[in-house]
């Protein structure tokens, strides 16, 4: 089961790199704005298969608090975006 998440594991970071081609590459704004929340998505999904295979349960409140300030991060984004104080 070990070799299973490692291999989601690998396959993730291929995936991360492909969306942080989009967020250095992207042509707009929002675009990358999208690009930079599927990172985080990524990474908290990474520190979930972390504590799978370690088998510690500490990366699962990280990933927790990490996704909490990456939505907040998202919002603050989005709000810039439309042109808010």
């Amino acid at each position: 089961m070990t070799g299973l998440f490692l291999f989601a594991a690998a396959w993730m970071g291929v995936l991360m790199l492909a969306v942080l081609w989009r967020l250095f590459r992207g042509p707009t704004v929002p675009d990358r704005a999208v690009a930079l929340d599927a990172v985080n998505t990524l990474v908290v999904a990474s520190m979930i298969l972390c504590a799978a295979i370690l088998r510690e349960t500490v990366f699962v409140d990280v990933a927790i608090v990490y996704a909490l300030l990456a939505y907040v991060g998202t919002l603050y984004i989005a709000r810039a975006m439309r042109g808010g104080r």
